[in-house]
C-alpha cells in the first residue's frame, strides 16, 4: 500500500524524515532536495573524491557536465520506521532536463539517521545540467509493509548514520 499525503504528514511529524519541507508533500509522494555535498570522479584515483557545492545557486550552478557521474546526498535526513518503506525517484522534470538516476533508491525499514546518497548522470550529449543545494531532485514514495522483517535494517544495514554523501561501502 502507497501512502497518502495526510499519512506522509504524520510520518514526517513522527520524526522519520527530518529537514523535511511540508509544502513539499505531493498526494502520493515527498519531494526531495539535493543537498550541499557530492563526490566526483578523478583522473587520478579510482576513488569518488568529495566536493562541496554549498555556495551553487540556481543563477550560479555547479554544472554537471555531458557524461558525467556524481554521487550527491539529499537535504532530508531519513529515521525509517520498521513498517514503512521508501524507494526513490527522480522529479520527471529533471529527467527531462537529460539527468539520470541509477535506480539504487531503495529505502529499507530501519534505515535510520542517515541522508540518501543519489547515483547521478548527465544523459545528455552536448549540454551540461545545472545542479544546487536546495533543487528539488526526486521524490520518495512510501510502502506500508504487510508485517515486520524479520530483521531490520537497523540492525544489518551498510549506510546507517551516513549523514554525508556515501561511497560504495561493501568490500568486493
Amino acid at each position: 500500500m502507497i501512502l497518502c499525503d495526510s499519512e506522509i504528514l504524520e510520518l514526517c511529524k513522527r520524526g522519520a524524515i527530518e529537514d523535511y519541507d511540508p509544502r513539499l508533500i505531493n498526494p502520493a509522494s515527498l519531494d526531495v532536495r539535493l543537498g550541499s555535498r557530492i563526490m566526483i570522479e578523478s583522473a587520478a584515483s579510482p576513488e569518488m573524491v568529495p566536493l562541496s557545492i554549498e555556495r551553487a545557486t540556481a543563477e550560479r550552478p555547479y554544472e554537471l557536465v555531458p557524461g558525467q557521474f556524481v554521487l550527491a546526498e539529499t537535504v532530508e535526513i531519513f529515521n525509517m520506521p520498521e513498517h514503512v518503506a521508501g524507494q526513490f525517484a527522480l522529479k520527471s522534470s529533471r529527467a527531462r532536463e537529460g539527468l539520470g538516476h541509477m535506480l539504487a533508491g531503495w529505502i529499507d525499514p530501519g534505515f535510520n539517521n542517515s541522508r540518501l546518497t543519489l547515483e547521478l548522470k548527465n544523459e545528455r550529449q552536448l549540454q551540461r545540467i545545472p545542479l544546487w543545494p536546495g533543487m528539488r531532485i526526486g521524490q520518495i514514495v512510501f510502502h506500508k509493509m504487510s508485517q515486520l522483517a524479520l530483521v531490520s535494517y537497523r540492525e544489518v544495514g551498510n549506510y546507517n548514520s551516513c549523514l554525508h554523501v556515501a561511497p560504495s561501502l561493501v568490500a568486493a
